[in-house]
C-alpha cells in the first residue's frame, strides 16, 4: 500500500517547505532526489516534476535497527512529491504493508506506528 496526501498547495511550495515541516517533527532530509532532472541527464526525459525526499529520524532509526536489521531495506523513509491531477501529491509506504513483510512484536508495531504517525504529520502540512 502507498499512503497518499493530495494537497492543492503548489508543487514547489511543498518542496520548499518540506524541510521545515519534516524538522518540526523531529525528521531531517537525508537527500533529494529529482527524478525529471536525473533521467533528463542520463538521455531518459520524463514530463512529470518528481522529487523523492529521503527523511530520518535519528533516535527512531536507531531504535528501529537495533530490534531489527532487517528493516534497513526500508529505511530512510522516502516522501515522494509530484503533482497529479492539479494537485501537488505526496507519497510514502504505507507502514502496514512493511510491517507484515517482517516478523515483528507488537511493541515493536507499536513503536512503528508513532512514527509513521510523524511522517502522516509531514505529508498533511498542507491541508487547508
Amino acid at each position: 500500500m502507498v499512503y497518499t496526501v493530495k494537497t492543492s498547495s503548489k508543487i514547489d511550495t511543498v518542496k520548499d517547505e518540506l524541510e521545515t515541516k519534516a524538522k518540526e517533527v523531529g525528521f531531517g532530509i537525508l537527500h533529494t532526489y529529482d527524478f525529471k532532472q536525473i533521467l533528463q541527464g542520463k538521455g531518459f526525459p520524463i514530463e512529470k516534476d518528481i522529487t523523492v525526499f529521503e527523511v530520518c529520524n535519528p533516535e527512531a532509526a536507531q531504535q528501529a535497527l537495533t530490534r531489527l536489521s532487517s528493516i534497513s531495506v526500508y529505511l530512510p523513509c522516502r516522501i515522494s512529491v509530484y503533482e497529479e491531477d492539479g494537485y501537488a501529491t505526496l507519497a510514502t509506504i504505507g507502514f502496514e504493508d512493511m510491517l507484515g513483510s517482517v516478523d515483528v512484536d507488537e511493541d515493536f508495531q507499536a513503536q512503528m506506528a508513532l512514527i509513521f504517525e510523524d511522517l502522516k504529520r509531514i505529508m498533511h502540512s498542507w491541508d487547508n
